[in-house]
């Protein structure tokens, strides 16, 4: 079950990349649909815990979860969809497995954590494969604004490490199920991306009634967000925190297929080569962490009493 779990939440997540871009495209503002998208599963979660009776309406008003809220949804997609304006779904989402790699490097410069050599080579090999991902674009005159969301998607993978760093100090103050602290964290985040869209985007409300439109609402909302996170906080659970992180490694390989597949995006030599690099970074980062992982469970797996 763990396994089947594992590898349908990898499926879930790379498809989401691929919803974004469909749903901006057909017309959505990138900051409302983000807003509905994460307020609406997060008070959908929230009030499942709540008629489950495992959650008080006291811990809605904890500026943790605000803070929360801030790092890991709203400066986390606020600059995803933004960029998937004119970002491929593929290349956002090798971009954003750079998030381990901004964790390292705001661990170790602000918080002066030590860090390994194999996960300081990581980080470099990875930042390196963000260069050749965008830089040959840059002497071919690619358009400005792609060039731009590319550097966007880098940029919320700094408040998704920062959302992180700051997530395990919560954790310690509050005492709550993942679900809950993953459901307020959503609804202010999500709040805040419709403020942003009140103040800077302007609605037009044929574009939300669009097959295209809805579909990547509903999809989003239900199966990117409340199962997808649900598989994830799950298998937390029942493993640990390094195991189901490593969807960072498949979900974007299933992002570039589909992008290319099924929405004729463009697939070259250079986004191949920044993949790949970006994604050997991003194992490097985390190598001991998952050595730790493989040499328990593989090589010597708890005996049976």
């Amino acid at each position: 079950m763990i396994i089947l779990f594992y590898l349908l939440m990898c499926f879930i997540f790379g498809t989401t990349f691929l919803a974004i871009k469909i749903g901006v495209d057909a017309g959505i503002p990138p900051f409302f649909g983000a807003g509905v998208r994460f307020f609406s599963a997060g008070i959908l979660l929230f009030l499942f815990m709540r008629w489950k009776e495992k959650v008080s309406l006291k811990i809605l008003f904890r500026k943790e979860l605000f803070f929360t809220g801030v790092g890991l949804t709203f400066g986390t997609f606020a600059t995803l969809y933004w960029a998937e304006q004119y970002v491929s779904s593929g290349v956002a989402a090798v971009l954003s497995a750079t998030g381990p790699m901004m964790i390292l490097i705001i661990s170790t410069i602000l918080l002066k954590q030590k860090t390994s050599f194999t996960s300081t080579i990581g980080c470099i090999i990875g930042l390196a494969g963000v260069i050749v991902l965008i830089l040959p674009s840059i002497s071919l005159n690619v358009h400005f604004l792609w060039i731009m969301g590319c550097l966007a998607i880098v940029l919320g993978e700094v408040f998704y490490a920062s959302g992180t760093i700051y997530t395990k100090r919560v954790k310690e103050k509050i005492i709550a199920s993942p679900l809950v602290l993953n459901a307020v964290q959503m609804m202010y985040g999500g709040l805040l991306l419709l403020l942003l869209s009140l103040i800077t985007e302007k609605v037009q409300p044929l574009t939300l009634v669009h097959t295209a439109s809805i579909g990547s609402l509903i999809y989003l909302i239900i199966i990117g967000s409340m199962i997808g996170h649900s598989l994830y906080y799950w298998l937390v659970t029942k493993t640990d925190p390094v195991f189901p992180s490593t969807w960072l490694y498949i979900s974007p390989l299933i992002a570039v297929g589909l992008g290319v597949t099924f929405y004729h995006e463009e697939m070259t030599w250079y986004t191949g080569i920044g993949a790949v690099t970006i994604l050997l970074g991003t194992i490097l980062v985390n190598y001991s962490a998952l050595q730790s992982l493989l040499w328990k469970k593989t090589l010597f797996p708890k005996r049976v009493k």
